[in-house]
This record gives structure tokens, sequence and C-alpha cells, in this order.
């Protein structure tokens, strides 16, 4: 029978790109687009929604495959759209005076954050040099004496008011820097013992009131003279205060005039200003000079008077734009430092750092989806922050008592940012589904194809983004024949004869290849030979694995058959996925048959080397033989099938048609042709469907009978729906033209029969019967004589049992 009409012509086997039809000779002459993206309109119209919609729980998902080019589109239209939007607020931490465990947050314009900063350090210079300064001037000199005299001058008229009062009682009035004392005299002396025994009982009590009465003068001077002193301390505080006020005062005064505009920088200066009123002991002295000991001396602390910027907008041009690529916990959400002080790690404000989360409070986060889910505690954290519309730093270690010291609290941030998470499509129904938070924060999916058709527009806008990216990389013009051969291959990445793929930094990985390729030739231009070149080494430089199996095949380590005819035995085709590189090479498939009930088994199921698609795919040769030929009888048979030399898993059902084919061979006793190779899938019905990996099977069985020499007669059978996708090598499809390969394309697997056997499939009959002389009739005869045959024994199994069966005895008769 005529095979023509199922074998393809030559121009079915590849999509072949015209170069003038491109309309251009070199990219030179094309606008470079300013789209880094193009054929994502589906993505472009969610992104535009997404970041349009000031809304906090509108954040976005970016879900597509990788190299599709979505963080350079992000990048830019956030850019661009972040470009037009103001710059946020500066934020610092400052200390806080009544609560110095919590410092304050303040919110300031872009930029006065690092002014801010700059006055205090000023202020702070200043302090250092002018309050030791005025303290040691003659001025505050004369002035601080004049109070310690005047002190003096009243203490002294007052103890001398009660040593006089004591002289008049016969007493002495005692002062020591333990404090007064009163006891009795005698000539100028105090009393001795014995001149206290000689008084009598009367002169010793008239000593006892007197000295009593002396004693509560002397406590009610003891009274006025501390309170000399505390008037005296308040004096001489204001009078620093009053000085200081003099360094201070104006310092302070021209910052409020400054920031008078915001009132959380005015409080905050108040509140700087008492403190330095309130603790100016402390800062009036000079350090001191180093000790004998390697300890440091105690110098004026003015720490709490700096000011931590926190994030600085100074040099932000609109909205800021951050990528966070390595977003752990602190890098996320900022962290609060420690330095080690004799031997103890301790804090302050100053240490405060601020995190991805604070950077990009305004504007927009970046983030990858998996970098991100590597972090649990980095997620969790964002979702609450997201939920609370704030940030709050917190130490990650303390939380879970991994650290008994008292650290700080910072007062949280107002959080206002647009988070744009990029990941795989099944990442993100994996959140959406088991993640109860991720759909009420995450509203927006901006889902990125990896192909799209090829449209005269798409084609247009393809060639453009291909020159903008030779222009920003400074390659070589790329020629017509060279932008033509890069269709063409993206037409193979995309494996369809209509499409091209969006995973366009493989194209131009390829461009960046054929530049050098080019230039190595001393081409001005990229042409089409130079993007070829570039092709097929990076694919030498992976396919080591697929030149070892060629020599096993070749040697004959591997069983392939590709000329003549055996029985139950056919060359199925198999793709090796091995990340960098996939190839397809041909498996030989075999079955057996036999009397029985087990129905049809698969070696590699039983032997648990398939998976779930290829298990399904042999129940289904199960169903469709009984659709067909147990109609009208029992099926009594039991076949295997088996991947002969795989000792690997197999999965996937492209089989199933090749295992079909040999099972009814060895029903029919009907030898198939080993020159032809089949892949597809089949139906209950026997209908072919289309499978994977089309092009790099019919390359894998075309380079093994290429290696056994091309007699003309072999080919590969496809399903009719893989037209579309076949994107064939140069190599072949010229072979095929040469009549030296042949590539077929059925709809039904009775058509795989006819070519494989050279006898035809045949046909049901109005009667139910097949027509005969043909493989299904031959089928059903021997599917019939083996119901037959399995019905006769059978019966001789049940004549034998019911001879040899003993009779039971007769029942006894009796009275």
């Amino acid at each position: 029978m005529s095979t023509n009409r199922w074998e393809l012509k030559p121009e079915s086997l590849r999509a072949v790109c015209d170069p003038d039809s491109l309309g251009f000779e070199t990219t030179l002459d094309l606008a470079p687009s300013k789209d880094k993206v193009v054929g994502q309109e589906r993505a472009r119209h969610a992104l535009e929604f997404g970041l349009g919609i000031k809304d906090p729980e509108y954040n976005i998902f970016v879900a597509g495959p990788p190299r599709a080019g979505k963080t350079e589109m992000i990048k830019a239209y956030v850019a661009e759209l972040a470009a037009s939007e103001p710059a946020p607020p500066d934020y610092i931490y400052v200390h806080n005076f009544k609560d110095p465990e919590q410092p304050k947050a303040l919110s300031l314009p872009a930029g006065q954050g690092r002014t801010l900063k700059a006055d205090m350090e000023d202020l702070i210079s200043t302090l250092k040099v002018q309050i030791p300064e005025v303290f040691e001037s003659e001025d505050y000199t004369q002035r601080r004496e004049a109070l310690v005299h005047r002190f003096a001058k009243e203490r002294n008229e007052t103890l001398q008011e009660l040593d006089a009062k004591a002289g008049e009682e016969g007493f002495i009035l005692n002062i020591s820097q333990t404090g007064l004392m009163i006891f009795p005299g005698k000539e100028g002396k105090p009393m001795s013992e014995e001149d206290l025994k000689a008084m009598n009982d009367e002169e010793r009590e008239e000593l006892r009131q007197k000295s009593s009465a002396l004693h509560e003068q002397m406590n009610e001077v003891i009274r006025k003279i501390r309170k000399m002193e505390k008037e005296f301390q308040e004096m001489e505080k204001k009078l620093d205060q009053e000085v200081a006020m003099y360094v201070v005062g104006h310092l302070i005064q021209e910052l409020l005039e400054k920031y008078k505009d915001l009132d959380q920088v005015s409080e905050y200066l108040q509140e700087v200003q008492d403190d330095i009123l309130k603790n100016i002991e402390d800062l009036k002295r000079r350090p001191g000079a180093q000790g004998p000991f390697p300890f440091p001396t105690p110098e004026p602390s003015f720490v709490q008077y700096q000011v931590n910027v926190l994030v600085d907008h100074s040099q932000t041009k609109g909205a800021p734009v951050i990528m966070e690529n390595n977003p752990t916990y602190p890098n996320l959400l900022g962290t609060v430092e420690r330095r080690a002080q004799f031997g103890a790690l301790v804090t302050d404000f100053t240490l405060i750092r601020s995190g991805a989360l604070h950077r990009a409070n305004g504007g927009y986060l970046i983030l990858e989806a998996m970098d991100l889910l590597r972090w649990f505690f980095s997620y969790e954290a964002l979702k609450r922050c997201l939920k609370d519309r704030q940030i709050k730093i917190e130490d990650l270690a303390e939380q879970f008592g991994m650290i008994s010291t008292r650290t700080l609290q910072p007062q949280p941030i107002p959080l206002q940012v647009k988070v744009i998470l990029l990941g795989d499509p099944y990442v993100y129904q994996i959140l959406y589904i088991y993640d109860e938070d991720f759909h009420k924060l995450f509203k927006i999916k901006a889902h990125f194809d990896y192909e799209m058709k090829k449209t005269e527009d798409h084609l247009q806008k393809f060639c453009a983004a291909v020159a903008a990216y030779s222009a920003e990389e400074k390659l070589l013009p790329v020629h017509k024949t060279g932008m033509a051969r890069l269709v063409e291959y993206a037409g193979e990445l995309a494996g369809h004869q209509e499409k091209l793929t969006l995973q366009l930094k493989e194209v131009q990985d390829a461009l960046k290849e054929a530049n050098y390729w080019a230039k190595n030739d001393t081409h001005e231009v990229i042409f089409g030979s130079d993007v070829e070149k570039a092709i097929q080494e990076k694919i030498y430089r992976s396919d080591l694995p697929e030149e070892k199996m060629q020599d096993f095949i070749d040697e004959g380590m591997l069983f392939i058959e590709t000329s003549g005819q055996v029985v139950g035995q056919v060359n199925g085709l198999s793709v090796y996925m091995l990340g960098d590189h996939a190839f397809g090479r041909p498996s030989r498939i075999t079955a057996t048959i036999a009397l029985g009930k087990g129905g049809v088994v698969a070696i590699d199921r039983e032997s648990q080397l398939s998976g779930n698609i290829h298990t399904k795919g042999v129940m289904i040769l199960a169903g469709y033989l009984r659709s067909r030929f147990a109609q009208d009888k029992p099926l009594t048979l039991s076949a295997s099938l088996c991947f002969e030399q795989s000792y690997g898993m197999v999965e996937g059902d492209s089989a199933s048609g090749a295992e079909l084919l040999a099972l009814l061979s060895a029903l029919a006793d009907v030898p198939l042709a080993q020159n032809i190779a089949i892949t597809g899938s089949v139906s209950q019905r026997g209908e072919s469907q289309p499978i994977g990996g089309v092009n790099w099977k019919i390359e894998g069985y075309y380079k093994v009978c290429k290696a056994r020499g091309l007699d003309g007669a072999q080919g590969v059978i496809i399903p009719k729906a893989n037209i579309q996708d076949l994107m064939l090598k140069k190599e072949v499809v010229d072979a095929v033209q040469d009549g030296k390969f042949h590539v077929w394309a059925i709809g039904h697997i009775d058509e795989a029969l006819d070519l494989l056997t050279g006898i035809p499939a045949g046909q049901r009959l109005p009667d139910g019967a097949w027509e005969p002389d043909t493989v299904n009739f031959k089928v059903d005869q021997k599917l019939r004589q083996m119901m037959e045959l399995a019905k006769e024994l059978m019966k001789g199994e049940e004549e034998g049992g019911s001879k040899s069966e003993p009779r039971p005895p007769a029942p006894a008769c009796g009275r």
C-alpha cells in the first residue's frame, strides 16, 4: 500500500524565515525598541493596573517561566512610574529622653535627615569646645566665687552666733568634717570626767538643761545650713544653666528657627536643650588624660544628641525602587547592632540599621519569591508588616530567647510600599491555596507567557527588541540573514512553526555568542552563518551524553534495529532532559503474549521503573483491546510489554502507540518494519494524540540511521496534531528533500499498522466481522482461538475433576 498520503513534504518540517521579508538590511536600519520585553500584553496590562492602584492590599505577584525577562520588564516599568512620583520622607532615629529604651522615629522631608544630622554634629562639636571653655572663663569663675563667698560668709556667721551662745552658757562648739558637736567646757577647755563627777545633782541637772537647749539650737543651725547649701546648689546650678544657655541658647534657637515647620524636630530640639541644661555638670568637664591603667578615662557623653539617619533620600529622584536579592530577616526589616565593651555587648540608638523595607518605604520593593521563601521568618515578617502597615525592628534572636540581654525597642515606622514578588506560576498556586494571607495581600497576578504567535506585528517587535539589545550591549549590527536565523531559533525554542519563544534570554545569549564568532571571522555584521555557528557550538559544549549514547548504539551495546522486520518489536522514541541539553533516542519496545487472564502487564511498571502517566497509558491499551476485540468474546490474554535495556525511570505516555503496535503485531503474528520509529500516545479509540519533544525524537532517530547509512526507507511516524510543532534541523529537512529519510503523520493507530506491516489494518464489516486478510482480522482470530483453547482447557479440567471425585457413602437405613 502506498504511504505517500501520510508522508510530509519538506516544507512542512520547518518554518523558514525569508530574510528579504524582514524589510531591512541590518539592525542599524531599525529604530530600537524601548520595551525590554515583547509579546507580554497580559502581564503588561496587569502590571499597569497593579502599579496604578494605590491600595496596601494590591501588591503584585509576577508569575512566569525563567529567562522570560520578568525582572527587566518590572524594573523598567516601575522605574518609569517611580520617576514621576515624589520622593518619600527621610526617617531618623533619635534618643528618647523620656524612655531611652524606645528610640524615637522622626519623619523629615527628603534630604532633611542628613541636614539635621550635620547640624547636630556641629552642635555637639561646639558644645564639646565651648562648654568647658565658658566654665573656665574668668567671668564664670568670679560669679561662682561670689556665690561661694556669700554662702561661706552666711554659714560662718550662723556658726559664730551658735558658738557665742554656747560660750555664754559655758559650752564649747566643735566643728569637724563629721559635723557639729557641743560639750561642757571649763576655762576654755572641755570639762573632764572628774569635773563632772565632782558636780552635785543640782549643778548636773542645770548642765543637762543647758545642753539640751543648746542642742536644739544646734539642730536648728544645721537645718539652716543645709537649707543654705541647697539654695547655694540651686543658685550654682542656675548660674551653670545661665552660662550654658549663653553657649547653647542661640545655637538651639537657630535650629528651632530653621526647623520651625517640622513640629517633631522642634519638640526634639527643645528636649535636647532641656537635657543639656539638666546634665550640664557632666558636660562641662574636659576629657581627662590617660591614666596609669589601661582603661579609658570617662569623657563627657554627647551620644544622646546624635542623629541616626535610617533612610536618606537626599539623592533619590522620585519614589525609590529597591530590589533585595538576599532577603534575610535583618536585610529586610533592619536590625539593632551591638558592640563589645569591657567583655559585654552593648547598644544604643545609633546602631539601629535599616532594611530593604525602610529604603523602599514610599516606593516599590522587588523580591524573588523563592529567595524570600527560603527565609521563613522573612516571609512571615513581611506579611506582618503589610498587615500592620508599619515596620517594627525586632531582634529575631531575642524573640526565640537566644539572647538574654535586654535590647532596644525602636518605635515603629509607618509603611506605605508596593511589594512585587517574582516567581514561578507553581509557587503562586501553592501560596494562593495554602497561605490564607497571601491572596489578601497579593491581589494582582501578572502572568508572563512563554511564547507568542508569530504575527507580523510580533515579528517586527521581536526584531526591534533584538536591535535594541544589540545596541545596548554594543554588539555588531545584525544582518537580515542573522535576524532570520534568530527568528527561526526562537521558533525552535518555542517548538512551533507559528510561534516564537518569549524566553528572550536564550535568544540574547545566542546573539552574544554569534557576535563573538562574527568578530572572530572579522565580519562587520552578524550573519546567519554566525548565528548558526553559535547555536551549534552551544550544542557541542553540552551534548557529550548524547554522543556517548550514540556510541553505545554504534558499538552494539544498545540493541536498535534500523532494518528488517520483527514480530512484536518496534522502535519507540524517548527524550532525555539534562537541564542544559535535551535529545531523543530510539528505544526497543517488545511485546509477548500467552494464554491466561493476566491482561496487559508492563514490566517497567511491575519493577517500579515507570511513572503514573506511563501506567495510565498501559491501562488505555487494555481498554483499546477490550473495546475493539472483546465485544463478542472475553479476553483470555496475558501480555507483557517492556522497554528493553531501560535501567532508569520511564515516564509519559508518548510510547503507548508503539506499545500497542508491538502488542497487535504479537497477536497477529505480523512483523513490524524496524526501519521506521514511531512516537505518539493513543486513546482508547485508537486516536494518535500529540506528544512533546517531537523534534528531538525525530532528530535522535535520524542520527542513528545516518550513522548506519541512510537507505531511503527509514523514517519516523508522528501524530498528525504535531505537524505544527515541527522545527527540524536543516540537515534532516534536506535528507527528506533528497528522499533519504521520511516523516509520516497519522491520525489513528490503524494508519501506523498500514505503514509498519505493509498490510491493511482492516475495517469492521456491517456484520461485526473484520475484513479478511487484514491485521485486525488476524488479531481478532488469534484472540478467538485463545478464547476457544481456554474454554477447552477449562472444560477438560472440570471433567477430569468430576471423574476423580469420590462418591459419598449411601445413608444407612434402619428402624
